[in-house]
């Protein structure tokens, strides 16, 4: 449907990204989910940021299911906190930094606290909140940090566009774009349970508890329709 993913297994995923990091390049991450595809089906703009992306993963069980159905098969589902955590494990045994941006004011200070305590090596550079009217101040504060990684947290698809706007603005290795991630590392926002996990069903899970996410949620059944009506046409 437009969107160009990466078939990589998660380890083949973070190798990747660690890659990007020592290598001097700049680059930026995007997960897509079903919900993005569909936005980039009619958003050309959107549609180039996120194909223009160093790494593209998909992050949601509709986008495996629909690479399968469309006969291009993807190693696995890589959600995006997932990629986090284990990047975030590899960054730890060689003492690489990370500076995390987004959310509502203190969020990404709490959470920079418990990832302090979880992975300790792993150097918490800097933090700054997603409430902003200029980029300028926040810019220089990235860049003063000088960190390895730079997780975007301002949701789809401002941070994708974000990223790709001031890629060359910013003295960073690597710009990851991840949503809510922060408020689950700060324990303000509990993730589902690991069986919605397993099986991919963590956007129910997510319904369930917030209702009014069901305006989103059409965007699935309507993924789904586009895809096998692709399948039907023969169109890969």
């Amino acid at each position: 449907m437009g969107v160009k993913f990466d078939a990589l297994t998660m380890q083949q995923a973070v190798s990747q990204a660690c890659e990007i990091m020592d290598s001097g390049e700049k680059a930026y991450v995007v997960t897509p989910n079903p919900e993005i595809v569909w936005l980039c089906r009619k958003d050309e703009s959107l549609r180039e940021i996120v194909n223009a992306a160093g790494l593209v993963l998909p992050d949601g069980i509709g986008v495996i299911l629909g690479a399968s159905v469309l006969g291009t098969p993807l190693c696995e589902r890589i959600a995006g906190i997932d990629f986090a955590e284990v990047l975030f494990a590899e960054m730890a045994m060689v003492g690489k930094s990370v500076y995390l941006f987004g959310a509502k004011p203190g969020i990404a200070e709490e959470a920079g606290r418990r990832l302090g305590e979880k992975y300790p090596s792993l150097i918490i550079a800097g933090t700054s909140d997603g409430y902003f009217d200029d980029d300028t101040p926040i810019i220089e504060s990235i860049n003063a940090a000088k960190a390895d990684l730079l997780l975007v947290c301002l949701g789809s698809p401002r941070q994708e566009r974000w990223m790709a706007e001031n890629l060359d603005k910013l003295d960073v290795k690597l710009m990851a774009g991840l949503g809510g991630s922060l408020d689950v590392f700060a324990g303000a926002v509990k993730r589902a349970p690991v069986f919605f996990q397993r099986f991919g069903l963590e956007w129910l899970y997510r319904l369930i508890k917030q209702p009014r996410r069901i305006v989103r949620m059409i965007k699935l059944p309507l993924f789904m329709f586009c895809v096998i009506w692709r399948r039907v046409r023969g169109k890969r």
